[in-house]
């Protein structure tokens, strides 16, 4: 099984601005996300996943960003949380909450014979990484320094070797890197 993830950061590493905000990825200011119609294998990525893992946080801005609309809709979606003990009335029986037990639900999710899981939302992908969990990482760089932020890499207690599997650049400027763990 892999335990995947997909995620773009500006050039200095970010995934975010201080407070969240996803401004500065292209195409934001119209609603598209993605820069100039490219698709940048998020098609042919999202159609091998079949259980998406989100952190409170990142589910909490999905929110924000489509509200009245469930992009993930057809998808087994698990939000990892400590705090949050509802989801909204219309995503019920969409969303699992569970508490954040890493380790555990991989385990689970691999007993129940998933392929794929994809592990957004920066604490959570660093807790993933931490514990040697992640597979696989695309990380689309953004041609762009905000100059702080919140990081996609956090504190290690130790090295994390890298093997670089493909690195592909787009007419867009962004340079697309996918690793294995």
């Amino acid at each position: 099984m892999k335990v995947s993830v997909f995620i773009a950061t500006s050039l200095d590493g970010f995934i975010a601005r201080p407070d969240g905000s996803l401004d500065w990825l292209p195409g934001a200011e119209d609603g598209e996300g993605g820069g100039e119609g490219e698709d940048h294998g998020w098609t042919a990525f999202w159609d091998s996943v079949d259980c998406l893992i989100l952190g409170r946080k990142t589910f909490e801005k999905v929110l924000e960003l489509a509200p009245g609309a469930w992009p993930y809709e057809g998808t087994r979606v698990i939000v990892l949380s400590s705090t949050r003990t509802t989801v909204p009335e219309a995503l019920a029986g969409q969303i699992e909450l569970r508490a954040p037990d890493p380790a555990a639900l991989v385990e689970e999710l691999r007993a129940e014979g998933h392929k794929r899981l994809y592990v957004d939302g920066g604490v959570t992908i660093q807790t993933f990484l931490r514990r040697g969990l992640i597979t696989d990482m695309t990380i689309t760089l953004i041609p762009v320094l905000i100059g702080e932020g919140i990081p996609l890499f956090g504190s290690l207690d130790g090295d994390i070797r890298l093997k670089q599997v493909k690195t592909e650049s787009y007419a867009s400027g962004l340079v697309q890197l996918l690793y294995e763990i």
